[in-house]
């Protein structure tokens, strides 16, 4: 039975991303297009009166230059972009904030993206007074917007998209500032060092999944990909490669914990089923080799550990990414 369900679920999920060997390549062609950063558009939002009521800018990286929008409108992405920067539009009790972490920067003739962790202040005399600490991300997949709260933040985000193949590796040019000590910054309590350094982090992995009769999703690991930075690197590196390694990679001599399937209740993905709820993708195991992976996760972090803490100061810079089939 679940072998039946698998397959279903895996055939509407193939559907939908057009499952012929063209169509896909198409999805790759559109990812890696994109991967070069060359071109950004900026939504321009002014800020609630009460907390200053700044206008503030949120980028993507596709368009040329343009203002997306002036509004408080959420974001919805052309056809054929299929990555996402978590630049992100709040309205928390009416009142519209918004948080941009990636940014474009000039490199040669074009650009590159700045991925970058920070302290966000949310501030009004006799109101509010908040610092929250800002992880950088940018992925393939999707962002929930506005966002109305702080509560479960993995749950806003929804990486990746259908996908079937077997890339080889992801390649891209980087460099990267890191190390800056972690910092606790909720918005609830003081701003707390933790003491320990924070690194970003590159990953790629590959996912079976499935749907159960009551909603919930799960997954088998197909392929994994995931590169901690853990020194700063002042220089590009260019063609930089990171290999995806397909079925149980722990008794591989580069394994480290880190790497392993993701069932943390604070990191665990989340999806929408089929019943439209969001759920948390449950990762069962390590796929038999051979396996068709259905889902593919593509994310740059600034920083590597759970939401609302992170190293301020770290930067990861990103250009000419793409996958290698």
């Amino acid at each position: 039975m679940r072998r039946t369900r698998l397959f279903v679920f895996s055939f509407i999920l193939a559907l939908s991303c057009h499952g012929t060997a063209d169509a896909q390549q198409s999805v790759v062609d559109k990812i890696n297009s994109y991967g070069t950063f060359d071109h950004w558009c900026r939504r321009e939002i002014k800020e609630s009166a009460v907390i200053g009521g700044k206008t503030k800018y949120l980028y993507e990286f596709y368009g040329n230059g343009q203002t997306l929008c002036t509004g408080k409108e959420p974001f919805c992405a052309p056809d054929g972009y299929m990555w996402r920067t978590n630049n992100v539009l709040a309205v928390v009790a009416g009142v519209v904030k918004t948080n941009n972490t990636v940014f474009p920067e000039k490199r040669g003739k074009g650009y590159c993206a700045r991925i970058e962790t920070h302290i966000e202040e949310v501030k009004a005399l006799g109101i509010v007074n908040m610092d929250v600490c800002c992880q950088g991300a940018l992925m393939i997949g999707r962002l929930v917007e506005p966002v109305r709260d702080t509560k479960d933040p993995m749950s806003k985000v929804l990486y990746g998209i259908p996908f079937e193949g077997a890339p080889k590796a992801l390649r891209l040019d980087y460099k990267a500032e890191v190390g800056h000590e972690v910092i606790r910054g909720t918005g609830f309590s003081k701003l707390k060092n933790m003491g320990v350094p924070d690194w970003a982090e590159i990953v790629v992995i590959l996912q079976k999944r499935w749907e159960e009769p009551d909603g919930s999703v799960h997954a088998l690991r197909v392929g994994t990909g995931i590169e901690r930075i853990k020194k700063s690197i002042p220089d590009w590196i260019n063609g930089h490669e990171i290999p995806v390694c397909y079925g149980d990679i722990t008794s591989l001599p580069h394994y480290e914990e880190y790497m392993g399937l993701n069932n943390d209740p604070e990191r665990a993905y989340h999806t929408i089923n089929s019943r439209g709820d969001n759920v948390v993708v449950h990762e069962e195991g390590w796929a038999e080799s051979g396996t068709e992976p259905n889902f593919l996760m593509v994310h740059f972090l600034s920083s590597c550990g759970k939401a609302f803490y992170g190293g301020v100061g770290n930067i990861l810079w990103v250009d000419n990414v793409g996958l290698v089939m």
